[in-house]
């Protein structure tokens, strides 16, 4: 199938709504007709961990769609990234999932593991469609469409779904739509500029994210400092004391600490390159 194609049609198709700049766009699009066929439901998944503004920008989005938006949510993830947990054999660990930098005893920098994309994103909309859907376990022919909002600058995060019964559709790319594209259009049509999607302490952003996010919402930006101390104090509780430091910011500095001036003009592009790491296309759209 060419890359601007359509996937084969499905009964059941359901929009991957982040509430960024692109999922947005392309929801709208579904409501003025130029998107087809009418998804059944849009799916946000919540992290409870995004600033203010997407939960305003969301709510706003709910009443300009003549569907339904479903928000599911695996749980408080900034509250599970810092539980101090007990295994079976009786030591005490903390799950790495957010993946923030490191730097050892050798000064080489460094990044756990992520897991919150999957486990915050990805699964709980699956879920959510596989209900809605009424898709039987163990099914493993193609039923539903996933809708995701990746445009067409974003293309190498494009990866298809995992379940055997359900499908992804890029509808943006279809279209040949880039970001400023999809920005664009929103100005055309007379709709308010989406906010960024992503966790408040996501260590993906650069320098010229948190510092909008320290200046628009300040509160906000306290939540990530006051998580970075405390994903920190777990580690090191679980781990003994032995763990190394844990950094939200790429420069492996304290994030109350950065001085968010010196890369202020390196431009934007590079925070949505680096969530194609392993991303799923579900984070930051």
């Amino acid at each position: 199938m060419n890359l601007f194609d359509s996937p084969p049609s499905t009964k059941w198709n359901f929009l991957s709504l982040g509430a960024g700049v692109q999922s947005s766009t392309l929801a709208l699009m579904t409501a003025q007709g130029e998107v087809k066929p009418m998804p059944d439901a849009a799916i946000f998944a919540d992290t409870q961990a995004e600033p203010t503004k997407v939960y305003d920008y969301l709510e706003w989005l709910k009443q300009e769609l003549p569907y339904e938006v479903h928000i599911v949510t695996k749980g408080d993830l900034k509250k599970d990234s810092v539980k101090i947990r007990t295994a079976k054999k009786g030591h005490q660990y903390v799950e790495s999932m957010v993946p923030a930098f490191t730097v050892d005893r050798k000064g080489k920098k460094g990044m756990i593991q992520r897991q919150c994309t999957k486990n915050y994103k990805v699964v709980p909309v699956s879920r959510k469609i596989r209900q809605l859907a009424e898709v039987a376990r163990g099914t493993k022919t193609v039923m539903a469409t996933q809708w995701i909002g990746i445009s067409l600058d974003e293309v190498q995060r494009m990866k298809d779904s995992r379940e055997k019964w359900l499908q992804s559709r890029w509808p943006l790319i279809e279209k040949g739509m880039t970001r400023q594209d999809c920005l664009s259009w929103m100005k055309k049509h007379g709709y308010p500029e989406p906010p960024r999607s992503a966790c408040v302490f996501c260590p993906y952003m650069k320098d010229p994210q948190w510092k909008k996010l320290q200046e628009s919402e300040p509160e906000s930006f306290e939540v990530a400092v006051e998580f970075e101390k405390e994903y920190n104090t777990a580690k090191k509780t679980a781990g003994g004391g032995t763990m190394e430091n844990l950094f939200l910011h790429s420069s492996c500095v304290p994030l109350d600490q950065v001085d968010l001036s010196t890369d202020f003009d390196h431009g934007q592009l590079a925070l949505w390159q680096d969530f194609n790491n392993d991303c799923d296309g579900m984070c930051g759209v």
